[in-house]
């Protein structure tokens, strides 16, 4: 039975019954990578797990895993293939099963294709596909994920955040099963690839792949923005605002700031449980984890949910008009105000996007 012992500098986990030689696993090394892709592409959270799996150890292999059906999954294939150098293979499921990204299937998939290749580590993002498949996997392989890797210090040792991002936890895996893992990609930023590598495409025979005669969960719709602005999760630039602005037609100043800037939207947890925006805008422990290169923040009172979100940001803007506000404590740049009379001039001022 595994167990965690939490001491003042760092949390082992431990099992008594099952060990695996830390210098046998650093020799072999082969890690399986669910990868996201929509609309044909690859999205940039894959990629930055790809650099995490790096850090793992110098012979690692590294293979991509992708599951769908149609045109758009051989165009992701493709794409993932030469995406960095480091993918040595890239492993195709087709097959109407996984038209939809739910856990049961794709964590089934997951463990028949590790029972044929017999992987060392199994990583996903740690966006909302890779919480919803990999705990399922790890259950299935009974064994205990690491989650929200930020830092990886060798092939079973590894730094996570707990108490909401106050404190960080480092984590030794001691486990004979596979080490599944879950990477927050914006500690693991993918530098300009000049190395052109392709790596190999497989498809994957699904004759014996077996799924559960009864399924516990359905496909029902997905949402997503039909907007031009950049994934929240991956922008250079993301404006958030919070409660502050009172309601949803003041909210649109944040948009239109975000537009002139080329920037991705964001808010507040409160903000978006007053319904100013939809929930797949919140940034913060509780919803999505940012390190942009600007982050601006308006309106926002600076609760460490949402602290926990943004500390990785480059350049941290602060805009609010309650001087001790917590969020001054950690921005860069600080201006005590009101936002409705800063956002105007700043709209005026700032140029078009072109």
């Amino acid at each position: 039975m595994t167990r965690a012992i939490l001491t003042k500098k760092k949390l082992v986990l431990s099992n008594a019954h099952r060990f695996i030689s830390i210098t046998n696993l650093s020799r072999c090394i082969s890690t399986l990578i669910l990868a996201e892709h929509e609309s044909g592409s690859i999205k940039a959270q894959t990629v930055s797990t790809v650099v995490a799996a790096n850090h793992l150890g110098e012979s690692s292999s590294v293979s991509l895993l992708l599951a769908g059906s149609g045109s758009s999954l051989q165009e992701a294939a493709s794409q993932a293939a030469s995406c960095h150098p480091s993918v040595s293979e890239v492993l195709v499921a087709d097959s109407d099963r996984f038209e939809y990204p739910l856990a049961e299937p794709w964590a089934k998939l997951v463990d028949f294709v590790r029972q044929q290749r017999d992987y060392s580590h199994i990583l996903a993002s740690s966006s909302s596909f890779g919480k919803n498949i990999l705990p399922r996997v790890a259950a299935l392989l009974d064994v205990s994920p690491v989650t929200d890797v930020v830092k990886i210090l060798g092939s079973n040792e590894f730094i996570r955040p707990i108490y909401a991002g106050n404190a960080l936890c480092r984590v030794r895996y001691t486990g004979a099963g596979p080490c599944v893992l879950t990477i927050r990609t914006t500690s693991f930023p993918v530098t300009p690839i000049t190395e052109s590598k392709k790596a190999t495409i497989s498809q994957i025979d699904l004759s014996k792949f077996k799924e559960d005669a009864v399924s516990r969960s359905r496909y029902v719709g997905q949402s997503t923005q039909d907007t031009e602005r950049p994934d929240l999760g991956s922008a250079r630039v993301v404006i958030t605002g919070g409660r502050a602005l009172k309601s949803v037609e003041n909210f649109k100043m944040i948009e239109k700031l975000a537009e002139k800037l080329g920037g991705a939207v964001g808010a507040t947890r409160a903000a978006v449980d007053a319904g100013y925006v939809p929930n797949d805008l919140q940034v913060g422990q509780t919803g999505k984890i940012v390190a942009p290169e600007l982050y601006m923040a308006f309106g926002v009172s600076g609760a460490i949910q949402h602290l926990a979100g943004i500390k990785d940001s480059k350049v941290i803007v602060a805009v609010n008009k309650d001087a001790d506000a917590p969020i001054f404590q950690v921005a860069d740049y600080g201006l005590v105000g009101d936002l409705f009379e800063v956002i105007p001039e700043l709209l005026e001022k700032l140029p078009e996007k072109k």
